[in-house]
């Protein structure tokens, strides 16, 4: 009875010949850092928003129109039973929306005491950039858009990440009566 072996040695002798057998790891290839957010179009100019900065992305909803405003400022839409204010983003940075009304997303600001949907004329959802690719060094840009901007990301074309946030704490964002 001395040749028998305890469960435990069965154990081992188990893991031993699994170990011998195991095939060895692939190498494991260096991760490549990336940067997410919404990407979006506006005229000509492809755009970035930080993830953080934009709540959801909807379809142009109906809207009321509202007297006395400016004109970038569209309406009011009831959006799950909450009044969300209606913004041209293009109008109001002087340019005019695509006439591709199927095309238009709204994207949704919910930050400190502002809530807001910004039209723009494309989404493409989530984009996701080389952190390598990011560049301080700006293309030429008009100068109502500029403080907006926090650097560009570089592919087939430029990306400029844009703020929202940045954009709902501006005082001419906020001042929308005539």
């Amino acid at each position: 009875m001395s040749d028998a072996q305890t469960p435990f040695q069965i154990l081992l002798e188990i893991d031993q010949r699994c170990r011998a057998l195991a095939a060895g790891l692939p190498s494991q290839q260096a991760a490549v850092q990336t940067w997410s957010g919404i990407g979006f179009r506006m005229g000509e100019r492809f755009f970035v928003a930080p993830m953080g900065e934009v709540g959801e992305v909807l379809h142009e909803p109906r809207y009321t129109l509202l007297p006395g405003v400016k004109g970038w400022v569209k309406g009011v839409a009831n959006v799950r039973g909450r009044l969300l204010p209606i913004m041209d983003l293009c109008g109001f940075f002087g340019n005019e929306l695509s006439p591709l009304r199927k095309l238009r997303r709204v994207l949704v600001v919910d930050h400190q005491e502002i809530f807001a949907g910004l039209t723009v004329d494309e989404v493409f959802g989530m984009q996701h950039f080389p952190v390598d690719a990011f560049s301080e060094q700006l293309p030429p840009l008009e100068a109502s858009i500029a403080p907006f901007i926090h650097g560009v990301f570089q592919r087939e074309q430029p990306w400029l990440v844009f703020s929202p946030h940045a954009l709902a704490a501006d005082p001419g964002f906020l001042d929308v009566a005539y």
